[in-house]
């Protein structure tokens, strides 16, 4: 029997690789849970700050029905429009309007009074007027729109456009020149309106239109024909002699001179006519303005 002799193990041989190697980029659990810790932080962060802010701010009340109320109220009040231009043209020249009333002697000898208006007209306290309010008088009488009250005396006058200018003894304590305007501004159709004492009315406006421009007109007591007036069909009546005749922006264009009636009754039918305040101003020496 023959036998074979063991061979022995082959040098250099390779030993034998395990069936898993580990994987170089593989990572655990821990990595894992340390890469999601930032995120959730912030989640939970933002989580407290909202909550702080709901904590924090002050719950808004539920609308009662004064609430609504007053919602409307203030959305009514925003729509109510401004005052009239006529209130805005009384309230400004009504601190400068003057009652004038005088003591006279009429032709059979016994007392006469009469009454008119006038506007003070400068800072020395100046009133103009019409001519035939004061022509007459032996003593005149100012009541200024404060209530003070001063005698007056003429201290200009002009036949030919019946303007005069009276001074007052005393100034009253508030003193309010009006603004004069330019009456070459009026237009046939411009607002006209008129402050005055009609009848005794004290401080009584009316309001109208200018409905002619270059009027004349023949005073019947003195026959005296006037030139370049101002036609308005704002009411003129006795009482209103004298009173300014004012734009829509309150400045005094024109002095009342006369109502024309063909009836020859002294009432106002729809007709009244001012002296311009330029013409006016210069007939009874004031300066230039």
């Amino acid at each position: 029997m023959t036998y074979l002799p063991d061979l022995p193990p082959e040098t250099g041989a390779e030993p034998a690789l395990s069936a898993d190697p580990p994987r170089s980029g593989a990572r655990g659990p821990g990595a894992r849970i340390r890469r999601a810790t930032p995120f959730v932080a912030g989640v939970l962060v933002t989580l407290v700050v909202v909550l702080a802010a709901q904590v924090l701010r002050p719950s808004t009340p539920p609308i009662t029905r004064t609430d609504v109320n007053q919602a409307i109220a203030s959305a009514i009040a925003s729509q109510t429009p401004g005052p009239p231009t006529s209130q805005l043209v009384y309230d400004a020249v009504r601190p400068s309007i003057v009652l004038i009333e005088t003591d006279a002697t009429g032709a059979d000898g016994k007392a006469t009074a009469g009454e008119g208006t006038g506007v003070v007209v400068n800072a020395n306290g100046e009133v103009m007027t019409a001519l035939h309010v004061v022509r007459d008088a032996t003593a005149i009488h100012l009541t200024f729109a404060d209530g003070s009250k001063s005698e007056g005396s003429v201290t200009g006058r002009d036949d030919a456009t019946d303007v005069a200018v009276v001074t007052p003894a005393t100034l009253p304590a508030v003193l309010v020149p009006a603004t004069l305007g330019n009456p070459g501004s009026m237009q046939i159709g411009s607002e006209a309106y008129i402050v005055g004492n009609p009848f005794g009315l004290v401080g009584s406006l009316s309001s109208g239109v200018v409905s002619g421009l270059g009027r004349s007109f023949r005073d019947p007591q003195t026959k005296e024909v006037r030139q370049g007036l101002i036609q308005v069909d704002a009411a003129v009546n006795p009482g209103n002699s004298g009173g300014p005749l004012v734009d829509r922006a309150g400045r005094v264009v024109g002095i009342v001179t006369a109502l024309v009636n063909p009836t020859q009754q002294d009432v106002f039918i729809g007709i009244g006519l001012a002296v311009p305040i330029d013409v006016a101003g210069g007939a009874a020496g004031m300066p230039a303005y």
